[in-house]
């Protein structure tokens, strides 16, 4: 397997040539340590995520870990998918560092590191927690929107505030504040969000004055204001004449950054193309998408692409395609990927009959290994009769597992499978795994088979189908054969976050200009 230097590495940031810079480890130790553009992909979840994440299988591709023994074995299940530019980064994340990279800390930082970029360039107009409560308690003509997704805006909400996920914004705010002299107040969790949701509306010409809440609702928490819980308020329809304003005045927006056009007549050619990765994302909301969608576009509401750009576009220097069906939220998205120095394309002149297919997207994934099968109910016979003889292995999620899983299941990570298997109980004469669908476990036990001689049988259905069945589960992290190293806690969700870890991340949010000066492989270019 050959291995690619920092040096090379780096070169192929700056010249803005295809390169897919893949750390493999779990999604924590990823997140203490990792150069700017390597986008958290791990062992575990390869032939999930590969097909849809890395389209051309020319793609060159670097993979990376910090000594855990990830890299390599990846690289090898990355070349028998059939990916033909697949090289180990010299030294990894230690190699890096060694070298003079810069490494960054927690998760999507590349947008992150660009929101502050945003806000420090154009000097983004922000209001502190006190300050708005102060608007609010008043009785203020504002307005406050919510930027993040929906799930995230029920869990926890500034009082008063509505739903319009990111790339909603200049499409619905004119139904929201159809008075010119409303104040938009624009929030997210943390700053991100807040700050491109605001410079949006402004960049969009939207006549209002509009604000950032400054730090979002961590700055809320930490200003000791109280927030709201499970709130369902969201925007209504744009009116026909509002839709034409918001278009005409983003589609000068996204042609003034340099976004590249597209004909619908010309999506079949360039989805045939092996030449370059080209990814294709619909970036209507959730419901649209699934109302009816265009032949290869992947959901991906414009709001989260520009916030987890790496994670759904992981092959830096590709050819990104977006569409929507009004002409405002994938113009308004293309001027801020187009900013962060990806090459952007909108597709014009699409008509509601274009989005025709309908079902749920499926991910492309490699043959599944043949497995031998296990029902719900036998299972569950199994585990009442000898449960001892019985290893049952849970490959879903951490979070998942703790919401529900099996009576006796153990949590494992497939990175740390032999490590997992040391933790089980004597006795052992059988493994059964399973996860959500059994999709992964199907892959894992190929791994498991260099590792037993014991029978290996998957669950059909995995755990949906125990539970469909009606049998009982468990909460909690009550049998844990691998840590819950699979997702790293963010400092802004949730609602028990301590309030120095809130303050530490807005700390981390503030240096992140000054890492992207020191960093230097990243082109961004605010207008």
């Amino acid at each position: 397997m050959p291995y690619r230097s920092y040096q090379q590495v780096r070169a192929a940031l700056l010249a803005g040539r295809e390169i897919a810079l893949l750390d493999v480890r779990e999604e924590d130790p990823h997140a203490q340590a990792h150069p700017l553009f390597a986008a958290n992909f791990p062992y575990g979840r390869i032939e999930i995520d590969a097909y849809t994440k890395l389209p051309s299988r020319d793609a060159p591709i670097v993979v990376l870990d910090d000594g855990e023994g990830l890299a390599l074995p990846s690289a090898l299940k990355l070349h028998q998918l059939g990916y033909t530019n697949v090289a180990l980064l010299d030294g990894g994340v230690a190699g890096w560092r060694d070298a003079g990279g810069e490494l960054f800390r927690d998760v999507n930082v590349p947008s992150k590191s660009f929101g502050e970029l945003v806000e420090h360039e154009r000097h983004t107009p922000s209001l502190s927690a006190p300050e708005v409560k102060a608007l609010i308690d008043q009785g203020e003509n504002i307005v406050i929107l919510d930027a993040r997704r929906y799930d995230e805006y029920q869990t926890m909400s500034i009082p008063g505030s509505i739903s319009v996920p990111g790339a909603e914004l200049a499409l619905r705010v004119r139904e929201l504040a159809p008075d010119p002299a409303t104040r938009i107040i624009v929030n997210c969790a943390g700053r991100t969000r807040s700050i491109i949701g605001t410079q949006s509306l402004i960049n969009a010409g939207v006549p209002n004055p509009v604000s950032a809440l400054r730090n979002g609702t961590i700055g809320w928490t930490l200003a000791e204001q109280q927030l709201e819980h499970g709130q369902s308020r969201s925007y209504p329809p744009a009116s026909e004449a509002n839709r034409q304003t918001a278009a005409r005045d983003v589609r000068a927006l996204a042609d003034r950054a340099g976004v590249k056009r597209l004909q619908p007549s010309q999506l079949s050619e360039l989805h045939a193309d092996r030449v370059r990765t080209n990814y294709f994302f619909d970036i209507r909301s959730p419901g649209e998408y699934g109302d009816g969608r265009l032949p290869h576009f992947r959901s991906a509401p414009g709001g989260q692409l520009v916030q987890e750009t790496e994670q759904f576009a992981p092959v830096r220097g590709a050819r990104i395609v977006l569409a929507d069906s009004d002409g405002v939220r994938a113009n308004l998205t293309a001027h801020w990927l187009k900013q962060m120095n990806n090459d952007v394309y909108v597709v014009d002149g699409l008509q509601a009959a274009d989005f025709s297919v309908t079902g749920p997207w499926q991910d492309a994934l490699p043959p599944q290994p043949e497995v031998e099968e296990i029902s719900a109910d036998t299972l569950g016979d199994w585990l009442s009769a000898a449960p001892q003889q019985v290893a049952l292995l849970d490959f879903t999620s951490g979070v998942n597992y703790q919401k529900r899983h099996i009576p006796g299941a153990w949590f494992a990570l497939r990175s740390q499978l032999a490590a997992a298997l040391a933790q089980l109980p004597e006795g052992v004469e059988r493994y059964v795994l399973t996860c959500g669908s059994s999709l992964l476990a199907r892959y894992v036990a190929a791994d498991l088979r260099t590792l037993t001689k014991l029978p290996i049988l998957v669950l059909t259905g995995g755990t949906a189908a125990w539970v469909a069945a009606g049998k009982p589960v468990e909460t909690g992290a009550t049998r844990l054969a691998s840590p819950l190293i699979d997702r790293y806690r963010r400092p802004y969700e949730g609602t028990d976050n301590r309030a120095e870890a809130m303050q530490a991340y807005l700390d981390w949010e503030f240096g992140l200009v000054a890492q992207l000066g020191r960093d230097g492989t990243h082109g961004f270019k605010v207008i």
